[in-house]
This record gives C-alpha cells, sequence and structure tokens, in this order.
C-alpha cells in the first residue's frame, strides 16, 4: 500500500491557534506557519502523520489539537 493511501484512510487534525506568536522563538513561529496557522482563533485540518505531530509538539503551549474523522 502506497503512503498516500494509507494517509487517506488516518484521522486528521483539527489544529486551532489559541495564544499569541507575539514573545515565541522563532522556530516555534516558523512551525505555526508550517502548520498554515496566521492568528488566534485560526483553525486548520491536518493529516494525522509524524511530520504533523512533530510540528504541533513545538508549538502545544499555543494551540489546541482535536481529532476529526477523514
Amino acid at each position: 500500500m502506497r503512503a498516500r493511501d494509507r494517509e487517506s484512510d488516518m484521522a486528521e487534525l483539527k489544529v486551532t491557534q489559541v495564544k499569541s506568536s507575539i514573545g515565541a522563538k522563532k522556530n516555534q513561529r516558523d512551525s505555526l506557519r508550517t502548520l498554515g496557522l496566521r492568528g488566534i482563533r485560526k483553525s486548520v485540518v491536518r493529516p494525522d502523520n509524524a511530520q504533523n505531530r512533530g510540528l504541533i509538539n513545538v508549538v502545544r503551549h499555543l494551540v489546541s489539537v482535536e481529532e476529526v474523522d477523514a
């Protein structure tokens, strides 16, 4: 099974920024941008994979995460 096919079977994560990135370290601001978050109360839905989990882990104090069905 190809990786792309496996990702479509996996759940997705809804990531919402709940705190400002002002005063955050550069790598944390970069992680928010990579996730597609550009402001407080903005949400994105991302696939649940190791790359996105790592980005979320870096900014876990600035975001809230919910699991949604694909």
